[in-house]
């Protein structure tokens, strides 16, 4: 009995942790999105070629994600990725739907019940070459691109949008490398 109600205290905390974690921050204007996302072009497969620290992302090189329609509308998700120590292939599967259908812009997604997260698109180039994901608490950003590596430029220009939205463009890491998937 007593381990139960620990387990179900734990779980209420974890919840609320990652709820508030996922709230938009104080002080902070509300996120700007993309107008519009056409589902079918964003899916397939992304290449990070940065994001800000996560624990969930401790020791991952060559991290990719694909993203496949699924029959009940959703959208399944695959992120893998290459352990840096031992380089043994990691991946994780999980789902997202949309939050914002005028947009296709806001979605959710969770890799384990009963928790989820905001995955929100805040820029993406005009032919779907890359993306920029955030949430709006700006403790997690991801720069996504269809290729392996993206031009110095395009990066430096995105960090700087992204300090303008309020993400720390200071902490953003690089992509490794590592042998990509």
């Amino acid at each position: 009995m007593q381990n139960t109600i620990i387990f179900v205290i734990t779980v209420v905390l974890g919840i609320g942790a990652f709820t508030l974690a996922n709230a938009g921050s104080p002080g902070l204007p509300p996120l700007r999105t993309v107008e519009k996302v056409d589902l079918q072009r964003y899916l397939g497969r992304w290449y990070e070629i940065a994001r800000l620290p996560n624990r969930f992302q401790k020791g991952c090189a060559g991290s990719t994600a694909d993203y496949a329609l699924r029959e009940d509308g959703e959208i399944s998700v695959i992120n893998s990725c290459r352990n840096e120590k031992d380089g043994s292939l990691e991946q994780v599967t999980g789902r997202a739907w949309i939050v914002d259908t005028s947009s296709n812009a806001q979605l959710k997604v969770t890799f384990f019940w009963p928790f989820r997260g905001d995955y929100w698109i805040i820029e993406l180039g005009k032919e779907y070459e890359y993306a920029v994901v955030g949430t709006p608490s700006r403790k997690y950003l991801w720069i996504l691109s269809r290729t392996a590596s993206m031009d110095e430029g395009l990066y430096a220009a995105i960090l700087q949008r992204a300090a303008q939205q309020g993400f720390d463009p200071g902490a953003v890491i690089r992509e490794k490398g590592g042998e990509r998937l």
